[in-house]
């Protein structure tokens, strides 16, 4: 399974397009389907049940009524070309070098607090609330941006953002420059947004209690 991962991260739609498909060159019809699911597997985070959602993500709706005031939706994931690539890489890069990091507690005074950076500052689902209003503002579908809880590589909660295409799931993150393949990241994915209902939260394969995501970094 491990040949089909993005092992170099790349910049470009058409390197990471080359690169996740010439594994298939030469595999011989017997093996080809066994060799698509784990592929498969590589590309797409297995998804469970429903799951509580965080309490920053409960009282910034309480904060941000209308935002948080949607219905059910079908399922959508971005089909990925040069120019979707290339403005979902420049929104990553603008954010994560525009606001400084800093922990709520520095900035707010309290543990946990999700808003949306706009004095310059915020923490980890900060960097995520941005990224995904400007995404949706570029014309992408709610449906798939979708915020996500994940215990870092020090064992830390964290938020990132999963961006769900035809290509794989992506992750947006203040932690690391480059947009990365989910399964790329080292991380361990607890739970995110479901895509028909950005207030319905599902399980992430992984029955260990989420982590806070209070993190700066």
């Amino acid at each position: 399974m491990s040949s089909f991962y993005l092992r170099k991260p790349v910049r470009t739609l058409a390197a990471a397009v080359a690169f996740l498909t010439v594994g298939f060159a030469g595999i011989t019809s017997a093996t080809a389907a066994g060799a698509a699911g784990a592929m498969e597997r590589a590309l797409y985070v297995a998804v469970g049940e429903s799951a509580r959602a965080p309490i920053g993500w409960i009282e910034f709706c309480s904060e941000n009524a209308r935002e948080c005031a949607t219905h059910k939706t079908p399922a959508r994931d971005i089909v990925l070309s040069t120019p979707t690539w290339t403005s979902l890489v420049r929104i990553n890069d603008w954010v994560n070098q525009s606001i400084k990091p800093i922990t709520d507690m520095d900035h707010w005074g309290v543990v946990e607090k999700w808003s949306y950076p706009d004095d310059g500052y915020g923490d980890c689902e900060d960097y995520v609330l941005l990224k995904r209003r400007m995404l949706i503002e570029a014309g992408w579908p709610r449906e798939a941006l979708l915020i996500t809880v994940v215990r870092d590589k020090k064992g830390e909660g964290h938020a990132v953002l999963t961006v769900k295409t035809d290509k794989g799931e992506f992750i947006l993150d203040n932690q690391e420059e480059r947009v990365l393949l989910w399964s790329e990241t080292g991380y361990r994915f607890v739970k995110r947004q479901s895509q028909s209902d950005q207030n319905i939260w599902v399980s992430l394969g992984d029955p260990r209690p989420a982590p806070s995501t209070a993190s700066a970094r």
